[in-house]
C-alpha cells in the first residue's frame, strides 16, 4: 500500500503542477478548456441551437481524407464558402447559415481532423494544408462561378494560405472576402494578458507538452479539470469566447469536446508557425471585409488592424464587448456585415460578368 501523502506534500504537488500547466500555455489551455467543456456540453444528437439542413456530400482531399462538406441551394451564381476554426466545426456558422440562406449558394464543410471530416496525419495539419483543402473542396462543390470566402480564426488563417497559393483563383472569381477573428501571422508573439517572460515560456513548452499530453489522451479525458482553480484560470486566459449565453457556452463547449485530443495538440504549432503577411497583396481587388471583437485573447484587434493596413481599402469593424467566437457572440452584427458584403459581391460580379472592370 502506498504510503498517505501529507497535506503539506499534496499542496507542493499541487502548485508545480500548476506552475508546470501555466508554462505549457495555450496548448494545456487548449485541452483542459476541452476537458471542461466536455463535462458540460449536452449529449450527441441534442444541438442547443436549432439546425439549419442542407445537402451533404465528401470532398476527398489530395491526400485521401475525407471532407465533411454541407450545401445550401439558391436561385443565385454567387456561391459563398465557410470555413471554421480551431478546435470548433462548421456549426460555427449555424445563425449566419440561417441568415444568409437563399441569398446565395452556401457552402459549409469541416476542417481535417475536425468534426465529421476523416482524421489526417501528423505532418498534414498545419495551415498550408487548409489551404490546400478549401481550394479542393472549392474545385469540387464550385467550380465556376463568382465566389466569397469566410474564414472565422484558424479558417481565416486557410483563406489567407489559399490566397497564397492560388492568387488567380482570387483574383479572378472571389469578389468577396471575410476574415473574423483571425491573424495574418505572430500568433506566437501574443501575451495572452501575462508576464513577459511566462508568455516567452508558453512558446518554446507548449507545442512539446502539447504532444505529449496527445499521446496520453486517456488521462486528459479523465482529469476533471473543471473541478480545478487551474482549470478556471486556464479557461478564462485561453477561452474561445464568452458567448453571452448559457445555450451559446454549451454549443461552443459540444465543439470543442467533440475534437480529437491529437488534432487539438498537433494543430498548436501549425497556428504559431502561420505567417502569410508577406503574401496578403494577393487579396488587393477583392473587398474584403476584417472584423474582431475587442475583448479578443487569442487574435486580438491589432492582429486584425494589420491586415487592414495592408489592403487598401479594406472594411475593419471592431465589434465592442466581443471576445472570440464573434459569429456566435456578436452573430447579429456578423451577419449584418456579411449580407451587405454579399450583396456587394452579387453586383460586382454581375457588373463583370456584363463586360465591366473590377
Amino acid at each position: 500500500m502506498a504510503p498517505e501523502v501529507s497535506p503539506a506534500l499534496r499542496a507542493v504537488a499541487q502548485g508545480a503542477l500548476a506552475a508546470g500547466a501555466l508554462a505549457a500555455g495555450a496548448a494545456l489551455g487548449a485541452l483542459a478548456e476541452r476537458s471542461i467543456f466536455k463535462a458540460v456540453a449536452r449529449p450527441a444528437g441534442q444541438p442547443v441551437i436549432s439546425p439549419v439542413v442542407g445537402s451533404e456530400r465528401t470532398v476527398m482531399a489530395d491526400d485521401g481524407v475525407q471532407l465533411h462538406v454541407e450545401i445550401d441551394e439558391a436561385d443565385s451564381p454567387l456561391t459563398v464558402v465557410f470555413v471554421h476554426g480551431y478546435a470548433l466545426t462548421l456549426e460555427t456558422f449555424r445563425f449566419q447559415r440561417a441568415a444568409l440562406r437563399g441569398r446565395a449558394r452556401l457552402v459549409f464543410f469541416d476542417q481535417r481532423s475536425h468534426g465529421r471530416s476523416g482524421q489526417g496525419e501528423f505532418d498534414t495539419h498545419h495551415i498550408d494544408q487548409l489551404g490546400r483543402d478549401l481550394g479542393t473542396v472549392i474545385d469540387a462543390v464550385a467550380p465556376t462561378g463568382p465566389l466569397v470566402l469566410v474564414g472565422h480564426s484558424m479558417g481565416g488563417m486557410s483563406v489567407m494560405a489559399l490566397a497564397d497559393q492560388r492568387p488567380e483563383l482570387i483574383q479572378n472569381r472571389v469578389f468577396g472576402i471575410a476574415l473574423l477573428s483571425t491573424s495574418a501571422g505572430g500568433v506566437q508573439d501574443l501575451h495572452l494578458a501575462l508576464p513577459l517572460g511566462l508568455s516567452r515560456a508558453f512558446d518554446v513548452l507548449a507545442p512539446p507538452i502539447a504532444a505529449a499530453l496527445a499521446k496520453r489522451k486517456g488521462l486528459v479525458e479523465r482529469t476533471r479539470w473543471q473541478d480545478t482553480d487551474l482549470g478556471l484560470l486556464l479557461i478564462r486566459l485561453y477561452s474561445f469566447g464568452s458567448t453571452g449565453t448559457q445555450e451559446g457556452s454549451r454549443f461552443v463547449a459540444h465543439m470543442v469536446s467533440s475534437t480529437p485530443v491529437e488534432a487539438i495538440a498537433e494543430f498548436l504549432p501549425a497556428l504559431q508557425e502561420h505567417d502569410k503577411r508577406e503574401s496578403l497583396g494577393n487579396l488587393e481587388g477583392v473587398d474584403l471585409l476584417v472584423m474582431v471583437g475587442d475583448k479578443d485573447r487569442l487574435t486580438p484587434p491589432e492582429r486584425s488592424t494589420e491586415i487592414v493596413e495592408r489592403i487598401p481599402g479594406a472594411e475593419f469593424i471592431l465589434v465592442p464587448d466581443s471576445g472570440h467566437m464573434l459569429p456566435l457572440e456578436k452573430y447579429e452584427r456578423v451577419n449584418e456585415a456579411l449580407l451587405a458584403l454579399v450583396d456587394r459581391a452579387q453586383r460586382a460580379s454581375l457588373e463583370h460578368a456584363a463586360g465591366g472592370v473590377r
